[in-house]
């Protein structure tokens, strides 16, 4: 079906590329359409450069030789939960198999004030995994960044390792997030390697499956190859005590807008421990999976989430990417800040003009424009592919389709929105409820 439609869209642009050359050329006769499409065309040219500068970092990437149990620093890992009913038994299940040494391994879960049976199951995984995890309950709900504040508090480990609820890690995943602060003692924190959990439960998770492999793991080997990942993702990440307990009251108070900040806790932590002067790298084998909204209305509250965050973020660095903010090589970071600044706005812009064609000449327009986002698929399917070894890269193409007619709109809308804080997915999970639930403070329980 979707080489069917790939089919269908390369001769339906072809049938009509006499009459959309034509259209091209009254469109320049226009200033304001000669300046559109030169705009459009300088676009072009500058992220064929980016890509050729990042597929260069790409293919010299190396992940860090995984550490031996001698080499590896103490770890504390951070679970906060809220409304995850029985999956976090999974996760906390997962970490607890790992291949990590016993006496290293500090397991931390924090129930975030859930309304429903996520302290059943936290507690279950606390009788079930004894002396291995350590399990707290806020007395109320107080956002992410404020449980995971809670856990850097208690942890007693020489590095945090950061896990979502909602997700699964592989046995040699700990250690190999982990082995970067070996190899440099300058690493302040380490990004992990997301990939879809529930890819077989509907066309989304298989579409983003292919453009996580594209945005999670080539742009961050790129990243990396400069010290300088922008975010270390909230499913899995590692930071070194030394480098985020100095900045920890500052992240924790972050404001934006005058109001307190409640989202991008991830992103915004990375930019701090970058602003200090740390290096921020990008294990691409420490794998974790972890569970993307099936239906279209939450992979678009997902999705504001995350563009806001990254519009806020990218306003915070601002005072500090142009100073000297560390000793060695600060370029490649911030050729980065400026070509994510470059497709922050100006592809808005240009979305005005698209739409404008579209209106206006849509029997000419709405293939080429399909055919464009065909074009710009072949990258992230053909990464997928190479990494994978799957057929499923044709999503990919699906992906891109899809994101022309029903999420194009969110980056714009995240810009125009940037003051808002809700989390927007933090919904009651209705999976097995068990019993209702007993109330505590911030304490140990005795599971």
């Amino acid at each position: 079906m979707i080489l069917l439609s790939i089919l269908t869209i390369f001769v339906g642009a072809w049938a009509k590329w006499t009459d959309f050359d034509e259209t091209i050329m009254f469109l320049k006769s226009y200033d304001l359409g000669w300046i559109y499409i030169m705009t459009g065309t300088i676009m072009l040219a500058i992220n064929v450069v980016a890509f050729l500068w990042r597929l260069s970092l790409v293919a010299r990437y190396r992940p860090a030789p995984i550490a031996t149990d001698e080499q590896l620093l103490t770890c504390t890992v951070i679970v906060p939960a809220y409304n995850e009913g029985k999956q976090v038994l999974r996760t906390l299940r997962s970490i607890a198999r790992s291949d990590f040494p016993a006496q290293k391994l500090e397991i931390i879960a924090i129930d975030d004030g859930s309304q429903d049976d996520t302290w059943y199951w936290i507690q279950k995984a606390g009788r079930e995994l004894g002396s291995r995890v350590k399990i707290f309950k806020m007395p109320k709900n107080s956002g992410k960044r404020a449980a995971l504040n809670e856990g850097f508090k208690i942890g007693t480990g020489q590095v945090f390792v950061t896990i979502d609820s909602d997700s699964l890690i592989e046995p040699q995943t700990l250690r190999r997030l982990m082995s970067p602060f070996y190899n440099n003692d300058r690493c302040g924190a380490v990004a992990g390697s997301v990939r879809v959990l529930n890819k077989h439960e509907g066309i989304i998770p298989r579409m983003l499956d292919v453009t996580f492999a594209y945005c999670f793991e080539f742009i961050r080997s790129s990243e990396s190859q400069y010290n300088t990942v922008f975010c270390t993702p909230g499913a899995l990440a590692a930071y070194k005590r030394d480098a985020l307990m100095p900045v920890r009251n500052r992240w924790l108070k972050q404001t934006f807008f005058g109001r307190t900040a409640n989202i991008g806790e991830d992103r915004a932590l990375t930019n701090w421990i970058i602003r200090t002067g740390w290096h921020v790298k990008f294990q691409c084998d420490a794998v974790v999976y972890t569970n993307i909204p099936v239906r279209y209305d939450g992979l678009v509250k997902m999705l504001i989430r995350w563009a806001r965050s990254n519009v806020r973020e990218m306003i915070m660095m601002l005072p500090f990417v142009f100073t000297k903010f560390r000793k060695d090589s600060m370029i490649g970071a911030r050729v980065n800040f400026v070509l994510n600044w470059i497709n922050l706005i100006i592809p808005n812009i240009l979305l005005i003009g698209v739409v404008f064609c579209i209106l206006w000449r849509p029997d000419i327009f709405i293939m080429q424009v399909m055919l464009g986002s065909i074009i710009s698929a072949c990258i992230p399917a053909a990464f997928y592919a190479l990494r994978r070894q799957s057929s499923n890269a044709l999503w990919g193409f699906a992906h891109n389709i899809f994101w022309v007619v029903a999420l194009a709109w969110i980056n714009a809308y995240a810009i125009l929105t940037m003051h808002k804080d809700r989390w927007l997915t933090r919904e009651i999970v209705t999976e097995e409820q068990a019993q209702p639930q007993e109330q505590s403070q911030l304490t140990q329980s005795a599971a």
